[in-house]
């Protein structure tokens, strides 16, 4: 498959700050490691790789805005915007659990138009570009065909117990149990909505994201065929942080299940 330039360009980086992280995976014990919130670590993994992208993406495409998960909002006023998650599966990798990746999105004109996901531990190259289609390592990806819940596995996330969301989320988990194969809590929502285009897992429900979290990945699951939104149609995944994704059966009745009245415990608390 012949990529675009833009395709390369967001490749190189991501390839490039994935190095960066191979490195420091490999010398946990000397990475510096601080507490944003509870459950939620930054390191100096992340700060690099995000430098990284950074430096790269606006010397190949300068004067593009960026939405960075910890440089947060740089606004040029351009209609082109990269959406940056450097370290997606930030708990995993200080555990040594090579399911983490680099998560690139370029949005224009408000639109999604393309995004990379890149797990240097595995070596597994994730593209999209609208339009174009969704791969692995230059294969076409799919979404799963299959339309049974109980044939299906889902994957999903689950706040920290002291994060606000974390019963209405477990609330969700028990509907969606009672009726797949199973459920899957990965510790990467790039990684799932990227498993979800290549047909490795069904569907995909979490709540508690931001953009950076998902934005290649919605992508990617688009362009695979599939679906992924907001439960509630009348709702911004970006304002909401909430997203269901899988071909058009299972998306349909994922989001069925999630806007299930919620008990009156967990309309009272939010918890």
């Amino acid at each position: 498959m012949a990529r675009s330039a833009l395709i390369n360009v967001m490749v190189a980086a991501a390839t490039k700050a994935g190095r960066s992280l191979t490195r420091d995976f490999n010398e946990l014990e000397n990475l510096q490691v601080s507490l944003k919130g509870p459950g939620d670590f930054v390191s100096e993994a992340d700060l690099k790789a995000e430098k990284t992208l950074r430096d790269a993406l606006n010397k190949a495409r300068p004067g593009y805005s960026f939405l960075l998960e910890e440089g947060g909002v740089v606004d040029t006023g351009s209609e082109h915007r990269w959406i940056i998650d450097p370290l997606d599966g930030t708990t995993n990798f200080l555990h040594s659990n090579p399911h983490f990746a680099v998560s690139v999105a370029l949005e224009s004109h408000g639109q999604l138009i393309a995004g990379v996901i890149y797990n240097p531990a595995t070596e597994e190259l994730f593209t999209a570009e609208k339009g174009r289609g969704a791969f692995l390592n230059d294969r076409r990806l799919r979404v799963a065909a299959r339309t049974e819940m109980d044939e299906c596995v889902i994957a999903s996330g689950i706040p920290a117990l002291n994060k606000r969301g974390h019963g209405v989320a477990l609330f969700h988990q028990r509907n969606i149990m009672n009726k797949v194969a199973g459920v899957r809590a990965t510790g990467s929502a790039a990684l799932n909505l990227a498993y979800v285009a290549a047909g490795r897992f069904d569907g995909y429900f979490e709540s508690g994201l931001a953009a950076w979290d998902m934005a290649a990945g919605l992508l990617m699951v688009r362009e695979a065929g599939g679906f992924a939104s907001e439960p509630d149609p009348k709702s911004s995944m970006y304002e909401t942080g909430r997203v269901v994704a899988g071909n058009e059966t299972i998306h349909a009745n994922l989001r069925k299940i999630i806007n299930q009245p919620l008990p009156e415990s967990l309309q009272t608390s939010k918890t």
